[in-house]
């Protein structure tokens, strides 16, 4: 690659002040189960991390720049947004599902799956990560009249733009298209079988991502995608493909805010600051909810997801805990052994 097509994949010159001298700079394209896809000017590099980074659990993620040495990953540069989830399992852990995304493309089939609370619970995972979020409404093809279920999901995603596209018929294609200018970069998220790796290579012109054919007993496509992978698209812009998400866990309460609108500018207009919606005068919340400007089913959504949200906070302030523990008692003994071999 020239100098010039690195650029094309975002790179800038405030990145290359963060870099170290003698470091070569190149973008996270692939991760794989121990090792990663760096494109840098000279060409794709298969490499992995060091192991004194990989002991200290370095979080790399696809679309991240990176720092190479020596053919190894040495350093992961600050990032402008990162798109984070609970990893799955009984975990306290978090997962980076991408780095460095401008728009978080939240991408799921019209039909009967479609399910409102699922695409709550996308926004406030996107909100938090600093990119912006749009809704693409998959297989439009398959519906006679859309409208119904665009105007539910426009009542849950307050503000945010929606497209009905298909891939088939290239119905509202060429517009999502048109938002991946040069030098932006877009994920794909969604749970198996939505179509987002038919978007992608419908977008590249050519079939990057293997896919397969919808089961014929019902209208979902088939999981194919096994890794996270960014895409340079013909003409510009960047997309990153990701597996199907089987659940989306929170990881910071930071999106809810912009994810709840409707309800949060509700709550700041009830009489009392520390309004708790259930029995005090006055509550903006409660009258709205009364008259059916607020539907039950958006508020317990939002009181569920806080709830969710606090008990995240909790696991991981034990687990911060936990670690500074286990810190100060390496510190402890490194200084013990200093001590007698003294």
């Amino acid at each position: 690659m020239s100098e010039f097509d690195l650029g094309a994949l975002g790179w800038t010159t405030e990145l290359a002040e963060q870099l170290e001298p003698g470091l070569v700079p190149g973008r996270v394209v692939a991760a794989h189960r121990a090792a990663y896809d760096v494109q840098t000017a000279d060409g794709n590099v298969r490499t992995r991390l060091p192991g004194r980074l990989l002991h200290e659990s370095l979080d790399v993620a696809v679309g991240d720049w990176v720092g190479l040495g020596e053919g190894l990953i040495r350093v992961v540069l600050p990032r402008r947004s990162a798109i984070v989830r609970q990893a799955a399992g009984r975990t306290s852990e978090k997962q980076t599902l991408a780095a460095n995304v401008d728009l978080g493309f939240i991408v799921t089939s019209l039909g009967p799956e479609l399910e409102p609370r699922r695409i709550e619970r996308y926004l406030v995972t996107i909100w938090e990560s600093g990119a912006m979020p749009e809704i693409v409404l998959t297989k439009a093809d398959r519906v006679d009249d859309p409208a119904e279920q665009v105007a539910a999901i426009e009542a849950v995603a307050v503000g945010v733009p929606i497209h009905v596209v298909s891939a088939l018929t290239g119905q509202g294609c060429d517009a999502l298209r048109a938002r991946l200018q040069p030098g932006v970069t877009a994920v794909l998220i969604g749970s198996s079988g939505v179509g987002k790796s038919t978007l992608v290579n419908r977008f590249a012109g050519t079939e990057r991502m293997a896919v397969k054919k919808t089961r014929a007993d019902d209208d979902e496509g088939q999981h194919t995608t096994s890794h996270r992978e960014l895409i340079e698209l013909p003409g510009g812009g960047l997309v990153i493909d990701t597996p199907g998400i089987r659940e989306l866990q929170l990881w910071d309460a930071g999106g809810i805010d912009e994810a709840f609108t409707d309800v949060e500018d509700l709550a700041a207009a009830c009489r009392f600051n520390d309004c708790s919606h259930s029995t005090e005068p006055g509550c903006a919340v409660n009258a709205a909810l009364e008259s059916g400007e607020l539907a039950q089913e958006r508020y317990d959504s939002w009181r569920k997801l806080q709830r969710e949200l606090r008990a995240i906070a909790v696991r991981a302030d034990a687990r911060l805990r936990r670690e500074e523990k286990r810190k100060w008692q390496l510190r402890a003994r490194d200084g013990r052994s200093r001590a007698r071999r003294i």
